[in-house]
C-alpha cells in the first residue's frame, strides 16, 4: 500500500515485453518455489531429463531430513504418493508438448475476463463465468472435537490424489487473529485487564491453523471429510518446540502460534505459516534501556495477564508444519519479525532460498540461504540493501558492528530489526507476500503501503537476482506494478500464479479506510489478475463490506482457486450494529470464509474450453 518503497523508483519494467516471449515449464513452479525452474527452457530433452532427475533426488533428500525430525508417522505413511501428485497434476492432458529444442508448446488462449467496475455492497462478488461456493466458514465443525478458527488467511492445498473422477487432497488454512466482540461479545473500548481467563482462553482456540481433508467428486462440490483424522487444529494451546540448539527467553518450547498471516510450501511438501503482528498478544520487549532487562510493552489482547510466562520472544517466528500429522516447530535461523509469508526456492544443489518480508512500515526483506541441502535451520541469514543492491549478512561471526550491539546469534536474530538497521537494510512500506515469476525466475514482493510517508497506494516490487540459483548476494530491484488510477488498484497483498503464469493478487485497505479518501475510486478489497498481453490489471472479484480477500491458492490443474474472505464486518460498533451481515444475510453475525472460486471462464483460460 505505498505509492514506492524508500529507495525504489516506480518506473515502468523493461522487461516486461521479454516476459510475453515463451513460457517456462510451470509444471513445478507452482506456489513451491519454482523448482522447475527456468533452466529447462530451451534445453533440449536429454538434458531436461538429468535436470529432472537430478531434482527427484534432491526432493527424496529434503523429504528424509524432514522426516528425520518429525518422525515417520506423517509423510511417511504415502510420501511417494504426495510426490507423485506433486509432479504429475499441473495442466490439461492436451497441453503438454515440447519443440525438438525442449520449449513449452502453449495454445494460444484468450483472456476471458471482462472485469468488474469498483463495489461496495456487502457480497461476494465475481466476474462473469466465474462462481464460488463456501467451503469451510468460522465456528463450522471440522472433526468431532474441533471447528474452523477466527479470520482465515493464508491457504494451501497438497493434493493426495488429482483425477477427472476425483480430487483429493489436504487444505492448510491460517487463522490470523481473533475480534473479542465476536468472540465472547467484549465491548470494543473495554480494558483487555478485565478479561476472564475463560475469555482469554476462547481466544487462544480461535487462532493458528486448521487442517482440512478435503475433496471433490466429478461434477460435485467441495467437501470436507468428517471422518477423517487428518481434519485438526494448531491454536495458541499447541506445544511447538524451538529448532534451535539454545533456549529462547528461557524456553526450548512455545506455547500457541498466533498472528498467522501468510506462508509458503516447502519441496517436499510441509507449511511455513508465519507468526506477523504477534506484539498484539503477548506484548513486545524494548530492549533500547536495558538488554538483560527489557521493558515490556503491554499488548492489545491482554494475554500477558492471565499467561505471564509467555514472554514475546516465544513468538514471531516461521513455522514449519507437517500436514499430515500437525507437528510443528519454529524455525529460529530465519529470524523474528512481523513475517508475512516465506517464500521457497530450491537451488540446482538442494539448498534452500527462503524470502520473507516484515510487514510492517519500514521494516526490510530478507533472505535465508541454507548451507546443506534441504535445511531450513543451517545457512546464513540475509537483510536486503535494495539502494545498493546486496544481501547483507546477518551472521554474527562476520559483522563486527552486530559483535558490539549483540551477544551472540541467537540475540541478533531474536531482535533481528534492530540488527538488519544497524548493517543498513532498505527500509521499506509495508513488505508483505512474495512470489517467484515462474516465466523470468524474478522475485515479486508487495509493498502495500506506508501512509505515514505519504505512500498510500503501494506497488509490487521486482527483484532480479545477479544469480540464477538465487544463492548470490547481489540484485537489481524496480517497479513491477505501481497502485493507483493507472492499473486501477491500492494497497497489494496476497499474490499466486496460476499455472498458465498470471499473476493474481489481492488488495488489503484498512476497513476503516475503504470509501474514503484517497481511497473512494477503489471500493472494497478486491481479487485482481495482470493481463500482461495488454498490460492491464482486471478485477475480477469483489469483497464484501469491511471484508479483505487473502491467500489465494489453486489447485495443481488451475480450475478451482482456494480464497479466503477475512474479517467482514470488522468495524461494527457493537453486536447490535454490524456493518456486514456476510455470508448468511439477514440479521446475522458476518462470518470469515474459505471459499472455491471455479467456472467457465477459469477453465478458459486454463486452456480446457478453448
Amino acid at each position: 500500500m505505498a505509492q514506492r518503497c524508500a529507495a525504489v523508483a516506480a518506473r515502468p519494467d523493461p522487461s516486461r515485453q521479454r516476459r510475453l516471449q515463451g513460457r517456462a515449464d510451470l509444471r513445478a513452479a507452482q506456489h513451491s518455489g519454482g523448482r522447475a525452474s527456468r533452466r529447462l527452457a530451451g534445453r533440449g530433452p536429454q538434458n531436461k531429463t538429468s535436470v529432472l532427475n537430478k531434482l527427484h533426488i534432491m526432493k527424496e533428500q529434503n523429504r528424509r531430513s524432514f522426516l528425520q525430525f518429525l518422525g515417520r508417522t506423517g509423510l511417511a505413511v504415502s510420501g511417494a504418493s504426495l510426490f507423485t501428485s506433486l509432479e504429475s497434476c499441473g495442466e490439461p492432458q492436451h497441453n503438454k508438448g515440447y519443440t525438438e529444442t525442449g520449449e513449452k508448446i502453449e495454445p494460444k488462449i484468450e483472456f476471458p475476463f471482462k472485469g468488474l467496475a469498483a463495489k461496495t455492497e456487502d457480497q461476494l462478488l465475481l466476474d462473469e463465468g466465474l462462481e464460488y461456493q463456501i467451503l469451510a466458514k468460522w465456528q463450522d465443525e471440522i472433526s468431532p472435537k474441533d471447528k474452523f478458527g477466527f479470520n482465515n488467511d493464508y491457504t494451501a492445498y497438497i493434493p493426495l490424489q488429482q483425477g477427472p473422477d476425483l480430487q483429493e487432497g489436504l487444505l492448510w488454512v491460517n487463522h490470523e487473529y481473533l475480534d473479542p466482540l465476536f468472540v465472547h461479545g467484549f465491548a470494543r473500548k473495554a480494558d483487555p485487564k478485565t478479561k476472564t481467563k475463560e475469555a482469554i482462553d476462547q481466544e487462544l482456540y480461535e487462532v493458528g491453523g486448521s487442517i482440512l481433508h478435503i475433496q471433490k467428486k466429478a461434477d460435485g462440490p467441495w467437501t470436507i471429510k468428517q471422518d477423517s483424522d487428518y481434519n485438526r487444529r494448531l491454536n495458541g494451546f499447541t506445544e511447538i518446540p524451538f529448532d534451535w540448539p539454545e533456549a529462547i527467553a528461557g524456553k526450548k518450547v512455545a506455547m500457541g502460534t498466533f498472528g498467522n498471516c501468510a506462508g509458503g510450501v516447502t519441496p517436499w511438501g510441509s507449511i511455513l505459516t508465519c507468526e506477523e503482528n504477534y506484539q498484539f498478544y503477548y506484548g513486545e520487549s524494548d530492549y533500547s534501556q536495558d538488554a538483560e532487562q527489557p521493558k515490556r510493552i503491554a499488548s492489545a489482547y491482554g494475554w500477558e495477564h492471565k499467561y505471564p510466562d509467555n514472554l514475546p520472544e516465544h513468538y514471531g517466528w516461521v513455522v514449519e508444519v507437517n500436514i499430515k500429522s500437525g507437528k510443528a516447530r519454529k524455525l529460529v535461523a530465519l529470524g523474528r519479525c512481523a513475517h508475512e509469508c516465506a517464500q521457497v526456492h530450491e537451488a540446482s544443489d538442494g539448498r534452500l532460498v527462503v524470502y520473507t518480508g516484515d510487514d510492517k512500515n519500514d521494516e526490510h526483506i530478507y533472505k535465508f540461504i541454507s548451507s546443506q541441502p534441504g535445511s531450513l535451520t543451517e545457512g546464513t541469514l540475509y537483510a536486503a540493501n535494495t539502494e545498493k543492491g546486496e544481501w547483507l549478512s546477518l551472521n554474527y561471526e562476520e559483522q563486527p558492528i552486530l559483535q558490539e550491539h549483540f551477544k551472540d546469534q541467537t540475540e541478533v536474530l531474536i531482535r533481528l530489526r534492530e540488527a538488519a538497521k544497524l548493517l543498513g537494510a532498505t527500509p521499506l512500506n509495508r513488505p508483505e507476500d512474495i512470489e517467484f515469476d515462474p516465466q523470468t525466475g524474478n522475485v515479486l514482493i508487495t509493498l502495500t503501503n506506508n501512509i505515514p510517508k505519504g505512500d498510500y497506494m503501494g506497488q509490487i516490487l521486482k527483484i532480479e537476482e545477479d544469480s540464477e540459483d538465487k544463492t548470490g548476494l547481489t540484485f537489481k530491484a524496480e517497479a513491477f506494478l505501481t497502485g493507483g488510477a493507472d492499473f486501477g488498484f491500492a494497497c497489494p497483498d496476497n499474490m499466486a500464479f496460476d499455472p498458465r503464469g498470471n499473476l493474481w493478487f489481492t488488495s488489503d485497505i484498512s476497513g476503516s479506510k475503504i470509501g474514503k479518501a484517497p481511497y473512494t475510486p477503489y471500493g472494497n478489497n478486491s481479487l485482481f489478475v495482470y493481463h500482461q498481453a495488454e498490460d492491464k490489471v482486471i478485477r475480477v472479484a469483489s469483497a464484501p463490506k469491511d471484508a479483505e480477500l487473502t491467500g489465494p491458492y489453486f489447485t495443481p490443474d488451475g480450475r478451482h482457486l482456494f480464497l479466503s474472505v477475512q474479517h467482514p464486518g470488522e468495524t461494527s460498533p457493537s453486536l447490535e450494529e454490524l456493518t456486514s451481515h456476510w455470508p448468511e444475510g439477514g440479521d446475522s453475525v458476518p462470518r470469515s470464509a474459505v471459499v472455491v472460486i471455479s467456472g467457465p471462464s477459469l477453465d478458459k483460460l486454463m486452456g480446457y474450453n478453448s
